[in-house]
């Protein structure tokens, strides 16, 4: 794996709003990236980059879900498809229009990069793709202007990412300074590693079926999402994660594969049996340390 570059962002604040509409740019790239919330909406069909043809996201949350949501699509006409989604999709709360700063997209380059978006999104799968099933790639684009769009896309990848949308970045990142970390009981044998934003369960991991009955409230709700998400599916007496999946804290994440309510930075342990805690937080004072389920 190619180690990243170090990079400038520049983030732009129209309206002087730290959460409101929000304009991202790497100064050298010719992408601008434009958040929008959708109570900005007004607001933000007045920016003039909305005149340009450009490839959008729509983020939200499923509340009866497992993983956000995000639509992706294409526009000639953002104010009017923008309309379009405000009228028939409620789960968006936030918009992210990506134009060329030097007006070079064509509706060859947005469908190309439409399309390779979604394909990138449902590989990672990070995200609930709403678009559904990823169509074939019907658009011809030489190949020279294809290596000019994949370097386009890791540049819009980079923008969505800082703007709070990580939506292309897979959750595991393994490299040589990855610790894997190991929750066993029970029958349970769970492999994981701690990120940027939670902790992060393998694909292969097994959880116990059962739940103890002072953790039905908590966990079974839980799993019950990621079965229905076919994040974990039932085989041969026990339940068995068949993707990647990202929780917002160790604690839930050992929760869900031990089927009880558990201090996942105790239960998490490395090869050598060092627990999470012990691993990534100073412990050297002797004070018990909370759990931040």
């Amino acid at each position: 794996m190619t180690a990243p570059t170090a990079k400038t962002i520049q983030i732009f604040l129209p309206n002087g709003e730290p959460r409101g509409i929000r304009i991202a740019e790497i100064t050298t790239r010719i992408v601008k990236a434009v958040l929008i919330p959708r109570s900005d909406l007004p607001q933000g069909k007045l920016r003039k980059e909305l005149d340009l043809p450009g490839i959008y996201f729509l983020f939200g949350e499923d509340e009866d879900g497992a993983k956000p949501i995000v639509y992706i699509g294409q526009t000639e006409d953002a104010r009017k498809r923008l309309d379009s989604h405000n009228k028939t999709k409620t789960f968006w709360k936030t918009a992210i229009f990506c134009v060329s700063k030097t007006q070079n997209f064509t509706q060859a380059h947005i469908r190309y990069l439409e399309w390779y978006c979604m394909q990138r999104a449902k590989e990672v799968a990070r995200y609930t793709l709403d678009n559904g099933q990823v169509p074939e790639n019907s658009t011809y684009v030489p190949e020279p202007m294809e290596a000019e769009l994949l370097d386009v896309f890791e540049t819009v990848s980079t923008l969505v990412s800082t703007l709070g949308y990580p939506v292309f970045e897979p959750l595991a990142k393994s490299s040589a300074s990855t610790i894997s970390f190991y929750c066993r009981g029970g029958g349970s044998e769970g492999k994981g590693e701690l990120v940027e934003d939670g902790f992060v369960v393998h694909e292969g991991s097994k959880a116990r079926m059962e739940v103890v009955t002072s953790a039905i409230n908590s966990v079974t709700p839980q799993r019950e999402k990621l079965l229905a998400a076919g994040v974990i599916e039932e085989r041969n007496g026990e339940f068995v994660f068949t993707q990647d999946y990202l929780f917002t804290s160790p604690s839930t994440a050992a929760a869900v594969v031990l089927g009880r309510t558990a201090n996942g930075w105790v239960e998490w342990k490395d090869k050598a049996g060092a627990t999470l805690s012990e691993v990534h937080r100073d412990t050297d004072d002797g004070e018990e340390l909370a759990d931040e389920a």
